[in-house]
């Protein structure tokens, strides 16, 4: 709990003032390490469950919510940082009323949130909130209504990461892997996730044509990642065909592009994966 000196109106000022003086330093600490710009940027609701694609919503009533996973707003980005520290003395006289009136023991409605994942957004509430980290208080009463999304919100840290997830939802949409499938095909490029989409396509309708039957998205998607995706890879990690690269999805994206570039065909023979290998010893070189 933070420092009560019998003066609600008093601690409630230091209070406000404290975490003003936070938010300027995260603000220049951030500059002078030149992180991203957004690292410190709260998470906006909207381009999350964009980012995420939005697929129902289930009402979890009353809930006491840790403080500190408390990290996205609906509309205030502009006035917290992700930590809920003010970004400006605009919001003081109602932030330290608030928190006065908690100090003289005044009951504090819950907040709303919404849930994605392990991660929160505040509906109505953002003061509230600000003033229990203000406090160090671990928990807040919150009505919470959780948030369901084609892809999970894993790894999601900055507003810069919605990027690589909206790309992720629309590749598994145009390429619907499941489950343990879905998790080891991983990409850091956002566009990769576009370009790999392409290759399984046209690797769907190749395999279409040969058979002489129409297979929808997900039969192609499944034979692509068994007949395709992890024989190659397996081949690969054999040969010790660009070991640096430990991510198999990655390796499966050079390996794919080195081989067409090299005999412009869609085939794999020991003689292709020899040629690999030796590239990627003279690339270590």
């Amino acid at each position: 709990m933070a420092r009560d000196t019998g003066f609600p109106d008093a601690d409630a000022e230091n209070d406000f003032a404290r975490m003003r003086r936070q938010a300027e330093l995260a603000r220049l600490t951030h500059w002078f390490t030149r992180q991203p710009a957004d690292v410190n940027t709260i998470l906006p609701f909207d381009e999350v469950v964009r980012a995420l694609g939005r697929t129902g919503e289930t009402n979890l009533g009353l809930q006491q919510v840790n403080v500190r996973d408390i990290v996205g707003s609906v509309d205030r980005t502009k006035d917290f940082n992700k930590y809920f520290r003010p970004t400006s003395s605009r919001i003081r006289q109602r932030w330290q009323r608030l928190a006065a009136a908690q100090r003289r023991g005044e009951s504090v409605p819950p907040v709303l949130l919404y849930k994605i994942g392990s991660m929160y957004f505040v509906i109505d509430g953002h003061h509230r909130v600000s003033i229990a980290i203000a406090r160090h208080l671990e928990t807040i009463d919150a009505y919470v209504t959780e948030i369901h999304t084609r892809i999970t919100p894993d790894g999601i840290n900055a507003p810069s990461d919605l990027v690589l997830k909206d790309h992720r939802r629309l590749f598994l949409a145009r390429v619907p892997l499941a489950g343990a499938q879905a998790d080891a095909v991983r990409l850091s490029d956002p566009f990769s996730y576009a370009e790999l989409a392409e290759a399984v396509e046209a690797w769907g309708f190749r395999l279409s044509q040969e058979v002489g039957e129409f297979l929808s998205r997900p039969e192609v998607a499944r034979r692509w990642f068994g007949e395709e995706f992890l024989p190659v890879v397996r081949m690969a990690r054999r040969a010790e065909v660009r070991p640096d690269i430990t991510d198999d999805a990655e390796l499966y994206m050079w390996v794919a592009g080195e081989r067409y570039r090299l005999v412009r065909r869609h085939i794999w023979d020991d003689e292709i994966i020899e040629e690999l290998r030796e590239q990627s010893q003279r690339r270590r070189r």
